[in-house]
């Protein structure tokens, strides 16, 4: 690129840092007149204040103390409103003597514009380590809503004690993604040994990337999809690898346990943004693939089409979602800056092929108990990169993909995808929904989802009234299921679905694929009556495919119980299924997390999990039984 254009590019980055405060505002209706097309300059695309772009010329120096600030922000913002990215433009970043070190925090994503993950090369570490609590209780179980993308690093530990150099550290646990990653030069941690215990961590998800040895230690759960590992260990109770060259065995589970698939069936990966030879930000929309092993861009380019950036509404937190709607019937793209929308109508999405596509975690908050987001039976669909917040008055549906009551069938070649896409009910502020996502087109792709009904945050209680904090969360924080699938052949690589009040997984259409699936029960039901069917029995089980189901697959799951608001609770089984050949469940498992009871693990097979076993996972190889 010329040194104008970077010298123009460094002028922007100042005004983003030293002027980076959040954007937000009511996505309300516009007036009648709609406004014009806004213009996108492909050179300088305005993404607002809370993006940073950032070239090789500017000083390792100043790019660290920036993205150390940044970190130091977004530390503790587990329940903030501040979402930011920062890209790096190819080329290189820190050397052997002067690395680039950072680490991330809540609601920020890190990621190259190569065209290849090659192209943007960093020398350093690129981190995240547990949350110390308290000086004795430091855990990475609540690391969420962040992400790194599409670039190369070196891990490069100058200066670092003996422990911190042993390693690149990612301690994180749900709604984390990494994709699109060469990294090579140490480990890669997938928890952090280096501070006091007790390190637990709960991910995870990784797809598209070549990596070196991996320590996954305390991590309970973990997806590696579609990349290279020179190698694995440590595993605490689900560890699921489809489509990973270098791949342990999992012969023996569930000690290592380990779910290995040598090819992943379906995947498509997730779309990113890239700047061409000549300057010009473009999307790459990758295609969809079946039967694939190893990373997308071993060979070059990964496989599919690029979209100018001059195809897309930007659009930033205070346009109206009538400006957004009427650009996307005249078949323009949607990116979403950073930031936290109040959504107050719903965002259709009608045409095939169409990308919606967030940056920085950009936030869908519902308002007036709206939909925030429909996707329309249409192919080629894809959404990525968004969450998706219930607001205070009830909504029927977070997200809804196909007509309700029979979405049209969809050709399998060309799925709609949902990649890191997340939900959220609870947490930062009252939420309330019927169901998070309901799914009812055929052939739809989940790829990495976290589906989360928020078991601590703002509770939506006086504490001074004498009332049990958890009572009042379980009347006021309404989730009442997670995920609904309608659709046949519906797949998803990367299901993570927590604390619905009903059902958290109701999977009702034929020839389902699922790959990872975690659950934790509600921690709140006040009473076993709270949590018992309508037909007498105890508790909704996590995983549930209907009666009238003939075909069904589901690699590596489990169901973890925490009935902490009451620990006598009883939950009869951890997943239910039909009793049919088609229907068939590998390595599966529940857990006792020290509160509450999960009496089998499937149909009445398998064994209970209690307070005398807490920890202590109760697995079955196959059900049913070969």
């Amino acid at each position: 690129m010329t040194t104008h254009t970077h010298h123009r590019r460094r002028t922007r980055i100042a005004a983003v840092v030293t002027g980076a405060t959040l954007v937000a505002g009511a996505l309300m209706a516009a007036p009648a007149s709609a406004a014009p097309p806004r213009a996108v300059d492909p050179f300088n695309p305005d993404f607002g204040p809370n993006v940073t772009v950032y070239s090789p010329d500017i000083p390792v120096d100043q790019i660290e103390g920036e993205l150390d600030a940044l970190a130091d922000q977004q530390r503790d913002a587990e329940m903030g409103s501040v979402r930011r990215a920062v890209y790096f433009l190819p080329g290189q970043y820190g050397t052997a003597d002067n690395p680039l070190q950072f680490d991330v925090g809540y609601y920020t994503e890190v990621a190259g514009l190569g065209a290849s993950p090659t192209d943007v090369d960093i020398n350093g570490s690129i981190e995240v380590y547990n949350r110390c609590l308290t000086a004795d209780n430091c855990i990475a179980l609540v690391n969420f809503w962040r992400t790194i993308s599409n670039l190369s690093l070196q891990v490069n530990s100058l200066g670092d004690d003996g422990c911190r150099a042993s390693a690149n550290f990612w301690a994180v646990s749900q709604a984390v993604s990494m994709r699109r990653l060469d990294i090579s030069g140490a480990n890669l941690s997938l928890m952090d040994y280096c501070t006091a215990g007790p390190q637990y961590a709960s991910g995870g998800f990784i797809a598209d990337s070549r990596l070196p040895f991996v320590v996954s230690g305390s991590q309970q759960q973990w997806l590696t999809r579609n990349s290279e590992v020179a190698g694995w260990s440590n595993g605490v109770w689900n560890q699921v690898f489809s489509g990973v060259v270098g791949a342990p065995e999992d012969a023996g589970f569930p000690n290592p346990p380990y779910t290995t698939i040598d090819e992943t069936p379906l995947s498509r990966e997730k779309p990113y943004l890239y700047v061409d030879d000549e300057g010009r930000y473009n999307v790459r929309v990758p295609e969809a693939q079946t039967d694939t092993r190893g990373v997308s861009w071993a060979d070059g380019m990964t496989a599919g089409r690029s979209i100018p950036i001059t195809d897309f509404f930007i659009a930033k937190p205070g346009d109206s979602v009538k400006d957004i709607n009427n650009a996307l019937a005249r078949g323009r793209h949607l990116l979403l800056t950073p930031g936290v929308y109040d959504i107050a109508q719903t965002i259709d999405v009608k045409r095939a092929d169409t990308v919606v596509l967030g940056l920085g975690h950009a936030t869908l908050t519902a308002v007036g108990g709206a939909v925030p987001l429909e996707v329309k039976d249409a192919a080629g669909i894809v959404v990525a990169g968004v969450t998706i917040d219930a607001g205070a008055e009830l909504s029927p549906v977070l997200l809804r993909v196909g007509k309700a009551k029979g979405g049209k069938p969809l050709g399998a070649a060309n799925p709609i995808t949902l990649s890191d896409v997340y939900f959220r009910v609870g947490g930062p502020h009252v939420g309330k929904t019927t169901t998070a996502l309901e799914v009812n087109s055929d052939n739809v792709l989940i790829d990495h989802t976290w589906v989360w009904r928020g078991d601590h945050g703002i509770e939506g209680f006086d504490p001074t009234d004498g009332v049990n904090g958890d009572n009042e969360r379980w009347a006021t924080n309404i989730g009442t299921n997670g995920v609904i699938v309608n659709g046949d052949n519906v797949t998803a690589t990367g299901l993570f679905v927590e604390h619905f009040q009903k059902y958290n997984t109701l999977w009702k259409g034929e020839s389902g694929r699922v790959i990872l699936y975690q659950n934790e029960l509600p921690y709140d039901p006040p009473t076993q009556a709270d949590w018992t069917q309508p037909d007498g029995t105890l508790g909704y089980p996590g995983y549930v495919v209907d009666a009238k189901v003939k075909h069904h697959r589901l690699d590596g799951a489990g169901v973890y119980v925490f009935n902490q608001n009451n620990p006598s609770i009883i939950t009869a089984n951890g997943f239910s299924v039909p009793e049919t050949p088609g229907v068939q469940l590998h390595h599966i498992m529940t857990v006792n997390l020290s509160a509450g009871t999960i009496q089998h693990v499937v149909d009445g097979v398998g064994g209970q999990a209690d307070n005398t076993n807490t920890g202590v996972p109760q697995y079955l190889v196959d059900y049913p039984a070969p």
